[in-house]
């Protein structure tokens, strides 16, 4: 099976078909849905041996991500894995744990014609290191750190997203509202605009903003949160709503509120963050931050075959969509209860500090 059956079954040229193959967005929606219909109908899939020859290219792209055991990556990955394949393209998978070292050893890595382009999402490098790296691969960057002049970048608003997060539990009556989950010290670009985001959304709601109700977590995963956050309450902090990083602290304080006998969301209404799919079977369900992760790989890997095709273009600072996924932990206004009060809120409070189970 060749282009040119598949141009005579669609209707069009042989260029055409080798077009919607690599990806090109000139092709008309119509056009592309006959060729991809005349592609199915035939099984045609690429010669990339013989791509590979004719163009001097690999057809194999890479996708770097700190940590494929965070359910946000682990989401991204499998997305760009079947953008890349339904272009032609296979897809080459890093972890860089999220260190300055294991970005540099993925860069350099694959600098030596392995693969026609890279999609990368750093975490420690800066924007001046990564510029100072020698990029004969063309590269395309996720996520919302600073990047090199020039450079092509994919992120959502953070600072909206969270705005609107943050708005949608004042809708519920929420008054005092904590963010949890972010990191000990200085926190990450993403985590600064997020509270960023959650500050701006205190004031447009006329509520007045306190540190306390920043709790972070010295480790990045739903034990750190419960941990972080039952702590605090511990302590005495009293919130009535939470924003958290992302879902896994959201995961984590479920559990911390729950052994503290606050339900979820009659006493605190919570807000998480990259709607993974745990987040569904949760008790109560999570009310979630969803980054369009379809559009990010679709947007990530246009911008990608484009720099690969022309490397001198401009760079492009693209913002893809966001929506926040209502379920049971922050229901929409309005809604009935979705678990029970558990009693006496004040008297739950007077009750922290005791021994409990666990």
């Amino acid at each position: 099976m060749t282009l040119r059956d598949v141009a005579a079954r669609a209707g069009v040229s042989v260029m055409t078909v080798s077009n919607v193959v690599r990806g090109y967005q000139h092709v008309s929606p119509a056009t592309r849905g006959r060729v991809q219909a005349a592609i199915e109908e035939l099984g045609y899939r690429p010669n990339l041996s013989g791509r590979s020859l004719a163009t001097g290219r690999s057809s194999v792209l890479a996708l770097a991500v700190p940590d494929l055991r965070r359910p946000y990556f682990a989401e991204l990955a499998h997305v760009f894995a079947r953008v890349s394949t339904a272009r032609g393209y296979r897809l080459l998978l890093e972890e860089t744990g999220g260190t300055a070292d294991g970005e540099r050893t993925v860069l350099r890595d694959l600098e030596a014609g392995v693969v026609d382009g890279v999609v990368i999402h750093p975490q420690a490098l800066t924007a001046v290191e990564l510029d100072g790296l020698r990029r004969d691969t063309p590269l395309v960057f996720l996520g919302e750190d600073p990047r090199p002049p020039q450079a092509d970048q994919v992120a959502i608003d953070n600072v909206v997203a969270a705005q609107e997060a943050l708005a949608h539990l004042v809708a519920l009556g929420r008054r005092r509202i904590g963010f949890l989950g972010h990191e000990i010290g200085a926190p990450s670009c993403p985590s600064a605009l997020r509270i960023e985001g959650y500050r701006s959304g205190l004031e447009r709601a006329g509520l007045p903003f306190d540190e306390a109700l920043l709790v972070a977590r010295g480790e990045g995963d739903a034990i750190g949160a419960e941990a972080a956050l039952g702590a605090t309450l511990d302590a005495g902090l009293d919130v009535d709503g939470l924003l958290c990083r992302d879902d896994l602290a959201a995961v984590g304080a479920l559990r911390a509120l729950q052994w503290r006998g606050l339900a979820v969301p009659g006493d605190v209404a919570v807000v998480g963050w990259d709607a993974i799919d745990l987040g569904a079977s949760t008790v109560p369900s999570l009310t979630s931050v969803a980054p369009d992760t379809r559009a990010i790989g679709e947007r990530a890997l246009d911008v990608l075959l484009e720099r690969m095709d022309d490397p001198g273009i401009a760079g492009r600072q693209i913002t893809v969509g966001h929506h926040i996924v209502v379920r049971e932990s922050a229901p929409a206004p309005g809604s009935p209860p979705v678990s029970p009060p558990g009693g006496d809120r004040a008297e739950r409070l007077r009750e922290r500090g005791k021994d409990r189970v666990g």
